[in-house]
């Protein structure tokens, strides 16, 4: 899958497929980068190809203004993405902010009907429309946002405790936080994806409820499961391995090609 220059500006690619294998398009948390899926890139490898997004503003993107609009946002992936045209099975990944852009780039993708993908896979996220718990954090003062960065503890304690970085990280955080909490959901019955979905969450996390998780149905014609991991927001981060083995069974038997009584394992750093 070779990478045009708009492109390039979109995606960070850290694992190649294997020929029969399947790319996974992930899409980052708020506040997040690409190099978070690094290590789960490393995980699934070579079966499963990571092709993480990178959102402007972070990074190597940090002197582009970061985008506030999540159907911006969601347009300018899709619009990217497109011009790649893998070959390959495609599936969907994102946590938090990166499940509703998961979610909304994958709408896209269907009406447009070239990259079709197999499935999506929602984590950290409560279905669209179902009510949170702070939908005015972007208008918060900086300390609060940053008390919910400590609660939530899914930033390194080492970047929160450096003033320099904390300045770097409010405007792209603060504009994420804004994308998420002004998001649109569908309207009822409309949205409807025709992939399977299946949503990950955490047992202790506040942000997500069973109810919440389980209102992921009702956005696909398909199946929908749901799995729970011990923790809280970021469970993803302690249970790498675990969540690299619940994608890959997912994901197996959707374009993952396999040799006959061989189980697919992800690969172990």
């Amino acid at each position: 899958m070779a990478f045009s220059h708009a492109a390039s500006r979109w995606f960070r690619r850290f694992s190649t497929e294997a020929e029969d294998g399947m790319t996974l398009l992930c899409f980052p948390h708020a506040g997040g980068a690409a190099s978070t899926y690094f290590p789960m890139a490393k995980l699934l490898a070579p079966r499963i190809g990571v092709c993480a997004v990178q959102y402007p503003g972070r990074q190597d993107r940090r002197g582009e203004p970061p985008l506030d609009d999540l159907a911006e946002l969601a347009d300018r992936i899709t619009e990217a993405f497109t011009e790649l045209a893998p070959d390959r099975p495609l599936a969907l990944f994102g946590h938090s902010m990166g499940a509703l852009l998961a979610y909304e780039v994958a709408r896209r993708l269907e009406t447009a009907g070239r990259l079709r993908p197999v499935r999506l896979i929602v984590s950290g996220r409560r279905a669209p429309g179902h009510a949170g718990t702070r939908p005015d954090l972007h208008d918060q003062d900086d300390a609060t946002i940053l008390a919910e960065l400590h609660r939530l503890r899914g930033t390194d304690a080492a970047v929160l405790a450096d003033d320099d970085l904390v300045r770097m990280l409010l405007p792209t955080l603060r504009s994420d936080y804004k994308a998420v909490e002004c998001y649109r959901a569908p309207a009822p019955g409309e949205g409807v994806l025709a992939c399977p979905v299946s949503v990950f969450t955490g047992s202790e996390d506040t942000h997500v409820t069973r109810e919440g998780a389980e209102g992921w149905a009702a956005f696909t014609t398909g199946s929908c499961d749901v799995e729970s991991f011990p923790g809280g927001h970021f469970f993803l981060n302690a249970h790498r391995e675990a969540m690299a083995s619940a994608l890959a069974a997912r994901l197996d038997g959707a374009g993952v090609g396999q040799q006959p009584g061989r189980p697919f394992s992800p690969q172990t750093l």
